[in-house]
C-alpha cells in the first residue's frame, strides 16, 4: 500500500465527520426527550402532532439536501459545512429554550437543515480527499461519528433524566424535573460539539477535486501532494482533468436526462430511500413505543436505547473493517436479507405477545445487521457512484430522497402502529427489505478498490 499522509487524512476526515456526529445527536436526542416534551406541550394524545414533532427535523433535512449539493458545487464543500455548524448551534439553543410548540418545531426544522447539509457534504468531502484503497473505510468514519453521536445522545439523555417512580401519572411526570427542565438540557448539550465543529472547520482545506473543477489547479495539487506525495498528486490531477473533460458541457437539465446518468441517479435514489424504509430508525425515534410494546417501562427504555446504541457502534466498526475487503454489494445483500428474516420473526414475537428479552434480543440483532451494512455502506456508495461533474447535485438529490423517505417513515409509524399494531408494522418493513435485496442483487455494481475517476468511466460505460 502506498505511503499516504494518514495523520493529515484522518484529522481532516474527523473534522468533516463532526457533521455526522451532530447529525446523529440531533436526530436521536428527541427520542429521549419525547415522553417529557409531549406532556409539556400537550400533544401526548395526538398521533398527528407526535408524528409532526418527530419528523419536523426531517422536513428541514429535505430543505438542506435540496440546496446543499448545488451550493457545494458552486461555493465549495467547506463553506457549506461551516453553515451546517452554525445551524446546529442555533437549533440546540433554541429548542431548549422553546416555551411553545411552534417555536420548538421551528428550531427543530433549523437543526434539520443542518442535518440535511451535513449528511450530503460530509461523506462527499471525505470521499474526495481519500485515495481509492482506503476510501471505503474513511467514508465509513462519517457513519461511525453518526453512530457515536447517536450513542452520545442516548447516554446524555439517560444521565440527565431523573428516575421516575413506577406508576407515576402523566401529571406527575409533567411536573417533575424531567418534564419541566430535563428535556431542555438534552438539547442544550449539543451546543458543545456544534461550537467545536464551527471552530475546527476553519482549519481544514477545501476538497482538491472541487478546487480543480473550478480551475484552481495549483491549490488542489498542493493538497493532493500533502495527501500522497508528488506521484500521487500528478496521477490524481490527470485523472480528475480527464473525467471533467468528458463532461465539459455546461451542467443542465439535459445532462441529467442522459440515460446513463439517469440510471446511476436511480440507483442512488432507491438505495438512499431503502436505507430509511428498512425501518431501523423507528427503533431510535420511537423507542418509547417499541420498548413499551415489548413490556418495558420508561426507566427501562433509557437503558435499552443505550444498549442498542452501543451495539450500533460496535458493528459500525465491524463494517469499517470489511467494507474495503468484502465489498459494498455483498455487505448490502447481507444487510437487506438479514433484516428481512429478523423482522419476520420479530413481528411474530409481538403478535403472540412473546415480550421481554426475546424481543430485545431481536431488536439488537436488527441494529447489528443494519450497522454493519445498510447504515455505513449506503453513504459509501452514494459518495462514489456519481461523476465528478454532477457529484454535488446528484448526491443532493439522493440524500433528498433519503430524507423524504425518512420523513414519511417517521410520520406514518404512529398510524401503522395503531392500525397494524407493532407486529404488522414490522412485517411491512420485512417485505420492504426483501424488495431491497432483489434491487441490490440485480442493479448495484461493485465499486471497491477503484478511484472515483475509474468508477465514473466504468459505470458510464456499463449503463
Amino acid at each position: 500500500m502506498k505511503a499516504y499522509n494518514y495523520t493529515f487524512l484522518l484529522s481532516i476526515s474527523l473534522v468533516a465527520a463532526l457533521g455526522g456526529f451532530l447529525f446523529g445527536y440531533d436526530w436521536v436526542v428527541i427520542g429521549g426527550a419525547k415522553p417529557f416534551y409531549e406532556l409539556y406541550f400537550g400533544i401526548s394524545e395526538s398521533a398527528g402532532l407526535q408524528g409532526w414533532a418527530m419528523s419536523s427535523a426531517l422536513v428541514g433535512c429535505i430543505g438542506g439536501a435540496v440546496f446543499s449539493g448545488a451550493f457545494s458545487d458552486k461555493y465549495g464543500r467547506k463553506k457549506l459545512l461551516i453553515v451546517a455548524s452554525i445551524l446546529f448551534t442555533i437549533s440546540a439553543y433554541g429548542t431548549g429554550t422553546a416555551m411553545n410548540f411552534s417555536n420548538f418545531m421551528l428550531y427543530r426544522i433549523i437543526g434539520g437543515v443542518g442535518i440535511g447539509i451535513a449528511s450530503t457534504i460530509s461523506p462527499m468531502y471525505i470521499a474526495e480527499v481519500t485515495p481509492a484503497k482506503i476510501r471505503g473505510m474513511f467514508v465509513s468514519i462519517n457513519q461511525l461519528t453518526i453512530v457515536v453521536g447517536i450513542l452520545a445522545a442516548q447516554i446524555t439523555n439517560m444521565f440527565i433524566a431523573e428516575k421516575i417512580p413506577d406508576l407515576s401519572s402523566n401529571n406527575e411526570i409533567l411536573l417533575s424535573w424531567n418534564g419541566q427542565h430535563g428535556w431542555r438540557w438534552m438539547f442544550w448539550a449539543e451546543l458543545v460539539p456544534a461550537f467545536l465543529f464551527f471552530i475546527f472547520m476553519f482549519f481544514v482545506p477545501e476538497s482538491p477535486r472541487f478546487l480543480i473543477k473550478v480551475g484552481k489547479d495549483e491549490m488542489g495539487t498542493k493538497i493532493l501532494k500533502k495527501i500522497g506525495g508528488e506521484n500521487y498528486a500528478g496521477n490524481a490531477l490527470v485523472s480528475i482533468r480527464k473525467t471533467l473533460s468528458l463532461d465539459n458541457i455546461k451542467l443542465s437539465k439535459e445532462h441529467f436526462m442522459n440515460k446513463k446518468f439517469l440510471s446511476l441517479l436511480t440507483i442512488g435514489i432507491v438505495l438512499a430511500s431503502f436505507q430509511q424504509w428498512c425501518g431501523i430508525n423507528i427503533i431510535f425515534n420511537y423507542a418509547q413505543e417499541v420498548f413499551q410494546s415489548a413490556g418495558y417501562s420508561i426507566n427501562d427504555m433509557f437503558f435499552n436505547i443505550v444498549l442498542t446504541g452501543s451495539v450500533n457502534l460496535i458493528f459500525t466498526i465491524v463494517a469499517m473493517r470489511f467494507v474495503d475487503k468484502l465489498g459494498r454489494k455483498k455487505l448490502l445483500l447481507i444487510g437487506s436479507g438479514g433484516l428481512t428474516i429478523t423482522y419476520l420473526i420479530l413481528g411474530g414475537f409481538y403478535f403472540i405477545n412473546f415480550n421481554g428479552w426475546p424481543s430485545l434480543l431481536l431488536i439488537i440483532m436488527a441494529i447489528a445487521i443494519y450497522a454493519m451494512s445498510l447504515a455505513p455502506v449506503t453513504w459509501v456508495v452514494l459518495s462514489e457512484i456519481f461523476p465528478n461533474k454532477i457529484r454535488g447535485v446528484a448526491m443532493s438529490i439522493s440524500v433528498l430522497s433519503l430524507w423524504i423517505s425518512s420523513s414519511l417513515l417517521v410520520l406514518t409509524f404512529p398510524f401503522l402502529n395503531k392500525i397494524l399494531h407493532t407486529s404488522g408494522t414490522f412485517w411491512v418493513y420485512s417485505v420492504i427489505c426483501m424488495a431491497g435485496f432483489v434491487f441490490i442483487f440485480r442493479k448495484l455494481p461493485e465499486t471497491k478498490n477503484k478511484t472515483l475517476e475509474e468508477i465514473e468511466e466504468t459505470l458510464l460505460r456499463e449503463q
